[in-house]
Protein backbone atom coordinates (compact mmCIF):
# COMPACT_ATOMS: atom_id res chain seq x y z
CA UNK A 1 0.00 0.00 0.00
CA UNK A 2 1.31 3.15 -0.97
CA UNK A 3 1.16 6.33 1.26
CA UNK A 4 1.29 9.94 -0.10
CA UNK A 5 3.71 12.37 1.50
CA UNK A 6 2.34 14.67 4.28
CA UNK A 7 2.76 18.73 3.69
CA UNK A 8 5.04 20.00 6.11
CA UNK A 9 2.90 21.73 8.83
CA UNK A 10 3.92 25.19 10.08
CA UNK A 11 2.65 26.91 13.13
CA UNK A 12 0.70 29.11 10.83
CA UNK A 13 -1.42 25.97 9.42
CA UNK A 14 -2.12 25.03 13.40
CA UNK A 15 -3.33 27.91 14.51
CA UNK A 16 -7.14 27.97 15.02
CA UNK A 17 -9.64 30.28 13.39
CA UNK A 18 -10.26 33.79 15.59
CA UNK A 19 -14.42 32.41 15.66
CA UNK A 20 -12.96 29.18 17.33
CA UNK A 21 -10.91 30.74 19.60
CA UNK A 22 -11.82 30.11 23.44
CA UNK A 23 -13.15 33.03 25.00
CA UNK A 24 -12.79 34.01 28.80
CA UNK A 25 -15.46 32.84 30.60
CA UNK A 26 -17.14 34.92 33.15
CA UNK A 27 -16.34 33.43 37.07
CA UNK A 28 -19.49 32.36 38.30
CA UNK A 29 -19.79 34.73 41.80
CA UNK A 30 -20.97 31.96 44.81
CA UNK A 31 -24.34 32.49 45.71
CA UNK A 32 -24.81 34.19 49.14
CA UNK A 33 -27.49 35.41 51.76
CA UNK A 34 -26.98 38.25 53.95
CA UNK A 35 -27.18 38.04 57.81
CA UNK A 36 -31.15 39.70 58.04
CA UNK A 37 -31.95 36.44 55.06
CA UNK A 38 -30.27 33.84 56.95
CA UNK A 39 -31.55 34.56 60.56
CA UNK A 40 -34.96 34.41 58.41
CA UNK A 41 -33.88 31.07 57.47
CA UNK A 42 -33.03 30.11 61.36
CA UNK A 43 -36.71 31.68 62.12
CA UNK A 44 -38.73 29.44 59.90
CA UNK A 45 -37.11 26.71 61.71
CA UNK A 46 -39.83 27.11 64.23
CA UNK A 47 -42.94 28.20 62.67
CA UNK A 48 -45.05 25.66 61.24
CA UNK A 49 -47.38 25.46 58.21
CA UNK A 50 -49.91 27.06 59.85
CA UNK A 51 -48.15 30.41 59.76
CA UNK A 52 -48.00 29.88 56.08
CA UNK A 53 -52.19 29.65 56.00
CA UNK A 54 -54.39 32.67 56.15
CA UNK A 55 -56.68 32.18 59.45
CA UNK A 56 -60.27 31.28 58.90
CA UNK A 57 -62.66 32.93 61.22
CA UNK A 58 -62.85 29.97 63.26
CA UNK A 59 -59.53 29.78 64.46
CA UNK A 60 -58.97 33.50 64.84
CA UNK A 61 -61.86 33.22 66.91
CA UNK A 62 -60.08 30.60 69.00
CA UNK A 63 -56.70 32.28 69.15
CA UNK A 64 -58.07 35.51 70.85
CA UNK A 65 -59.82 33.43 73.09
CA UNK A 66 -56.79 31.34 74.49
CA UNK A 67 -54.38 34.11 73.74
CA UNK A 68 -52.55 31.90 71.49
CA UNK A 69 -50.13 33.96 68.91
CA UNK A 70 -49.92 33.22 65.82
CA UNK A 71 -46.36 34.19 63.75
CA UNK A 72 -46.73 37.47 61.54
CA UNK A 73 -46.25 38.26 57.41
CA UNK A 74 -42.86 39.88 57.12
CA UNK A 75 -43.24 42.99 55.70
CA UNK A 76 -40.59 42.92 53.16
CA UNK A 77 -42.37 40.15 50.21
CA UNK A 78 -38.90 39.20 49.46
CA UNK A 79 -37.97 38.05 52.80
CA UNK A 80 -41.40 36.62 53.29
CA UNK A 81 -41.00 34.35 49.91
CA UNK A 82 -37.87 33.12 51.75
CA UNK A 83 -39.43 32.36 54.90
CA UNK A 84 -41.98 30.38 53.41
CA UNK A 85 -39.37 28.54 51.01
CA UNK A 86 -37.53 27.68 54.11
CA UNK A 87 -40.78 26.75 56.08
CA UNK A 88 -41.63 24.51 53.76
CA UNK A 89 -37.24 22.94 53.10
CA UNK A 90 -36.93 22.46 57.23
CA UNK A 91 -40.80 20.41 57.31
CA UNK A 92 -39.80 18.42 53.93
CA UNK A 93 -36.53 18.92 52.81
CA UNK A 94 -36.39 19.56 48.52
CA UNK A 95 -40.14 18.84 48.67
CA UNK A 96 -40.77 22.19 48.28
CA UNK A 97 -44.20 23.25 46.16
CA UNK A 98 -43.73 24.29 43.08
CA UNK A 99 -45.63 27.73 43.61
CA UNK A 100 -43.52 28.42 46.84
CA UNK A 101 -40.33 28.12 44.77
CA UNK A 102 -41.77 30.54 41.80
CA UNK A 103 -42.35 32.99 44.56
CA UNK A 104 -39.41 32.60 45.65
CA UNK A 105 -37.37 33.13 42.26
CA UNK A 106 -40.25 36.46 41.40
CA UNK A 107 -38.96 37.66 44.33
CA UNK A 108 -35.03 37.74 43.20
CA UNK A 109 -33.34 34.94 44.08
CA UNK A 110 -31.92 32.58 42.20
CA UNK A 111 -31.53 28.90 41.92
CA UNK A 112 -28.02 28.79 43.31
CA UNK A 113 -29.58 30.28 46.70
CA UNK A 114 -32.51 27.88 46.80
CA UNK A 115 -29.76 25.21 46.50
CA UNK A 116 -27.79 27.30 49.25
CA UNK A 117 -31.10 27.37 51.46
CA UNK A 118 -31.81 23.79 51.48
CA UNK A 119 -28.14 22.26 52.10
CA UNK A 120 -27.51 24.27 55.12
CA UNK A 121 -30.82 23.30 56.23
CA UNK A 122 -29.73 19.57 55.56
CA UNK A 123 -26.39 19.92 56.81
CA UNK A 124 -28.31 21.45 60.43
CA UNK A 125 -30.76 18.66 60.48
CA UNK A 126 -28.13 16.09 60.02
CA UNK A 127 -25.94 17.83 63.03
CA UNK A 128 -28.61 17.54 64.98
CA UNK A 129 -30.21 14.58 64.42
CA UNK A 130 -26.41 13.35 65.10
CA UNK A 131 -26.36 14.73 68.37
CA UNK A 132 -29.97 13.59 69.47
CA UNK A 133 -28.32 9.77 68.40
CA UNK A 134 -25.10 10.66 70.56
CA UNK A 135 -27.00 11.91 73.91
CA UNK A 136 -29.67 9.08 73.13
CA UNK A 137 -27.36 6.27 74.18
Amino acid sequence: MATLPMPAWSDEALRLPSAITRQAEPVATPATLTALEWSVVAMAEKDGLSSLREPGRFSTALRSLFGVRRPNRLANDGLEALRRLAVHAWLYGWNVPDSELREFLAAGYSLDQYQLVQTSIANARAGRAAERRRFSR
